[in-house]
């Protein structure tokens, strides 16, 4: 590959890097609410009927291998869109009404037998997380294509985390207090509808560029093939699914950490949310700036280690007051990840459409949504089928001995361990800073052989 000085680019208006940014608050409202209250609405809030956490770990497991089928498929579609509007804008139109839809349903089973509940749950599960997945992916593969220079990546991602953190606040932490006000079917037709209107607008106000006359199709079976040799992508891609199988954990196990380990109320279960992503907020901003003066690797691998030692303390915390400060080192380490794992994923993006000359962020990018959610659910999986195995918690009914040590197990043990992998993972991922990685032209891409 030769090497050539970049073109100067014009640096993107405050109105197009927001317009992109605030779409991360529209897209985090709804899985977020799914991810953390999902379990503890069907095994503890639903009564006699309450869904066992062998039966969620269940519904997680099989989830995992729908997924595996497909995010390859979307993705490939995706890329393969060609329409006057863009390849990303048609998908994130049609299918925001559909996610919402099923997000509400999900919150409001009929009255009905535990076993007819356990495939009302599955069903609109699978749906609500595919579909979510399926506008992440097409959200995320708009990132590189919008924002094609380093430092306006750096500005745009800053600000759609902090709209994540802010979406997180109310979809996490105020949500105990809302659900009591207002039940969970109300608060997921509030958080889906406020959802679906900023996804929508996001999607009607960001331009991506039109694919150049000469660009080819990327096709299925090579795109599998490439990605198949693409060590950089398997090894970004798997730091990324064992980070995400870790917060996937914590946000599964939180409500259960603060019912049974700390015994909080429901404002104190929002304190306890709301300090780990206040000081997500704040954090962001540090760690951009680190990203601005040091290497984008290290720095990384820095947030990595960071989270993976914030676990241990949060283990052993012994009231409200030690759990706060504990879990505000979470929420630092946790800043570092979000700021920097996109940004890595991008570096990805790029290597591939320069060496290979077709623009292919939908298929990347799905495909690094099923490690994550494939991780992620398989977290989730194990995560519950040991509580009920080693701990003996069925359901809210009867959670056994000694919930808090299970709860405490969930939120941290596992979440550490897989920061562990991460971290060493991450080691082995090294960009050659020696060459320029080439910005990829939409209009002066070759057809593909």
């Amino acid at each position: 590959m030769e090497n050539s000085p970049a073109l100067p680019t014009k640096a993107p208006s405050r109105m197009k890097v927001f317009n992109y940014a605030i779409g991360m608050f529209g897209t985090s409202l709804p899985v977020n609410l799914l991810k953390t209250y999902a379990a503890i609405f069907y095994v503890t809030k639903l009564g006699q009927n309450s869904l066992t956490t062998l039966q969620w770990a269940t519904i997680l497991g099989i989830y995992t291998f729908i997924d595996a089928i497909d995010n390859p498929i979307w993705g490939f579609l995706s890329d393969s869109t060609r329409t006057r509007f863009g390849r990303r804008k048609p998908w994130l139109v049609l299918v925001t009404p559909i996610l919402i839809v099923c997000l509400i349903l999900f919150f409001s089973p009929s009255a009905m037998p535990n076993k007819s509940l356990f495939i009302y749950a599955m069903v609109f599960f699978f749906l609500t997380g595919t579909l979510d997945a399926l506008i992440n992916s097409n959200y995320g593969a708009l990132f590189p294509e919008l924002f094609r220079e380093d430092a306006s990546r750096a500005k745009a991602n800053a600000m759609r985390q902090a709209f994540q953190l802010v979406a997180m606040i109310i979809a996490i932490a105020l949500t105990p207090m809302i659900t009591d006000k207002l039940g969970y079917s109300t608060t997921a037709m509030l958080y889906g509808g406020i959802g679906g209107i900023v996804i929508l607008y996001m999607a009607l106000t960001s331009h991506e560029s039109p694919p150049g006359p000469q660009e080819a199709k990327p096709n299925f079976f090579k795109s599998l093939r490439d990605l198949a040799k693409n060590l950089h992508f398997w090894l970004a891609g798997f730091t990324n699914a064992f980070y995400a199988a870790a917060m996937s954990s914590v946000m599964a196990a939180l409500t259960f950490y603060a019912k049974y380990a700390l015994k909080l109320s429901s404002a104190q279960t929002s304190m306890l949310f709301g300090i780990v992503l206040l000081v997500a907020i704040a954090s962001v901003a540090v760690w951009a700036s680190l990203v601005a003066k040091h290497p984008l690797m290290r720095i990384w691998r820095y947030a990595l280690l960071s989270l993976a030692l914030a676990f241990i303390p949060l283990f052993f915390a012994p009231n409200l007051i030690v759990a706060l400060v504990c879990a505000a080192l979470v929420g630092f380490g946790f800043a570092g990840c979000i700021t920097t794992m996109d940004l890595v994923g991008a570096r990805v993006m790029d290597e591939d459409a320069a060496l290979h000359k077709v623009r292919r962020e939908g298929i990347i990018a799905q495909f690094t949504g099923f490690l994550t959610n494939l991780f992620g659910s398989l977290a989730g999986a194990v995560g519950f089928l040991m509580m009920n195995k080693l701990f003996g918690f069925i359901n809210g009914d009867n959670p056994g001995p000694n919930p808090g040590l299970a709860s405490r197990f969930m939120l941290c043990g596992i979440p550490f361990i897989m920061m562990v992998f991460a971290l060493i993972l991450s080691n082995f991922l090294h960009f050659d800073q020696d060459k320029r990685v080439e910005k990829v032209d939409a209009n002066n891409l070759k057809l593909e052989a």
